[in-house]
């Protein structure tokens, strides 16, 4: 898969309210969930006792947390776009973060990227988009969050 490049501020502004397409799937490893639970302090059993998991959670067995979901999205939409023409891009937060269904330890987790809005900044822009990210055959999405960027020239 190759990520679709956008050239500078210009180009961002051609392609708002178009959806920029999908990552790769990339598996949802316990190993993964245990470092996420190391870097945060949340041990919550749900996430790191597989065993516990599968006999009293709802959901079966363990399950990512949802940040570490959100978490992916450096990781997987550089997969989906690159943005080219700027000297250095920051997050600069969200507007809305649901997480409405788990994802499950040795999931497929991909992420849909639709770019919402482009605004003028001092020195730059700043792009809206939403990232949907879902489990390969799960009826909804694991998270859906509207993410704001920051882009400098």
């Amino acid at each position: 898969m190759t990520a679709r490049v956008i050239e500078g501020a210009a180009g961002l502004k051609q392609v708002v309210g178009e959806h920029l397409g999908y990552s790769e799937w990339i598996q949802i490893t316990q190993e993964r969930v245990n470092q996420f639970a190391e870097a945060t302090g949340d041990f919550q059993w749900i996430h790191v006792d597989p065993e516990r998991a599968k006999k009293e959670s709802p959901f079966g067995g363990p399950i990512a947390h949802g940040y570490l979901t959100l978490s992916l999205a450096p990781v997987l939409m550089p997969m989906v776009v690159h943005t080219t023409g700027f000297a250095v891009g920051v997050n600069y937060g969200c507007n809305k973060v649901r997480f409405m269904s788990p994802v499950p330890v040795g999931a497929n987790l991909r992420l849909g990227v639709k770019l919402l809005g482009v605004d003028d900044i001092a020195g730059g822009v700043q792009s809206t988009y939403e990232l949907t990210f879902e489990c390969e055959g799960a009826a909804k999405p694991s998270c859906v969050a509207e993410v704001i960027y920051r882009s400098y020239e």
